[in-house]
């Protein structure tokens, strides 16, 4: 009798290339992606990404961090299957900082990254946003909604910049049979966001945990849906991982309506702040309602948002607590001013 002896082969981990990985989301998703054992090469330029977020990767066997900026041609040896395109500012006060350049980072950052995909034959997934419905007039949001977007106003650059990455995409995918998948994502919170971006969740923690007034931009009418980030994280790999013929636009995002002023009171409650509230003019183009459709989401991904707000805000609340407990504390002028004479008059008696 003969006897056959089969020696098991070694699979490669799926190699994974994620652009704007130091991120709030990216981080996450980096985290997520190595606990699942993928290989993870981050790619940042570190403008509204953080070191901190990735520091306990950086020792990782699997994790490799390159410090580089989308807008400029992306060089990678190796094999890659799966790039996450998240690289662009997401916030109104970040984005508007430099427009031009977030136009850029949208564009061109995608354009390089479908190279990229293309010399490779990788998939990619572009982190699109709910902003490309613009200040709608359909309520609530699917994917078949066209948008109604201000192409020259503040937001246009990445409002258009996200419209235009979306356009590419498929425009890859039909002319050179690019694998790709466009997820529309949702305002998302959680650890790791930034506590000077300008969002209303960070921003309402952050002022109440300070004792700060609370700054509710309009009458506190609006609305917003919030998605914890690790119910969005999922959503992407999901979304990612589904058959090739799943090419979105997808909705990701929680469908809980709630109004800002609501999230203020809330964050207010869960904090035991005593800030107050203070209300001042609404920002141009900034959307009234916002509430996404997720029916696509559901039925193809089986997917949909677990974390209850009221656990998202909890958890997000003790993560900037911890955050704001190392600043240093803030010197009245008059004991800032002794400081500084102090330390005047020890340099002269040396």
């Amino acid at each position: 009798m003969k006897l056959q002896t089969r020696i098991p082969t070694l699979r490669r981990s799926p190699t994974v290339l994620i652009a704007g990985g130091a991120g709030f989301i990216g981080s996450h998703l980096c985290d997520s992606l190595l606990q699942h054992g993928n290989a993870v090469i981050c790619l940042d330029n570190l403008f509204t990404g953080s070191i901190d977020n990735i520091r306990p990767l950086l020792n990782h066997p699997n994790f490799r961090f390159i410090e580089h900026d989308v807008q400029e041609e992306i060089e990678i040896d190796g094999e890659i299957d799966r790039i996450y395109s998240l690289a662009c500012p997401a916030s109104p006060r970040h984005y508007q900082k430099d427009p031009v350049g977030t136009m850029k980072t949208c564009v061109l950052g995608i354009i390089n990254l479908l190279e990229l995909a293309h010399r490779k034959g990788a998939r990619v997934l572009q982190a699109s946003t709910s902003e490309v419905y613009g200040d709608p007039e359909v309520h609530p949001q699917p994917e078949s909604y066209l948008g109604n977007v201000n192409p020259i106003g503040p937001r246009a650059c990445y409002d258009e910049g996200k419209r235009a990455a979306e356009t590419l995409m498929f425009d890859y995918n039909r002319t050179r049979g690019t694998e790709i998948k466009v997820a529309r994502i949702f305002n998302t919170y959680g650890p790791r966001m930034l506590e000077n971006d300008g969002r209303v969740v960070s921003n309402f923690i952050v002022q109440a945990l300070r004792g700060e007034p609370i700054t509710i931009y309009g009458g506190g009418t609006q609305t917003r849906s919030f998605c914890f980030v690790d119910d969005l994280v999922r959503g992407l790999q999901l979304l990612m991982e589904s058959s090739s013929s799943v090419t979105g636009p997808c909705n990701l995002g929680n469908p809980h309506e709630v109004t800002i002023e609501a999230i203020a009171r809330e964050v207010l409650m869960y904090t035991d702040s005593a800030s107050s509230l203070r209300f001042e003019a609404l920002p141009k183009d900034d959307p009234k309602r916002r509430k996404p459709v997720i029916d696509t989401a559901m039925r193809l991904l089986g997917w949909r948002p677990r974390v209850a707000l009221e656990d998202g805000l909890q958890a997000t609340i003790a993560y900037f607590a911890m955050r704001i407990a190392d600043e240093p504390p803030t010197l009245v002028p008059a004991l800032a001013q002794r400081k500084k004479g102090l330390a005047r008059s020890l340099l002269s008696t040396e």
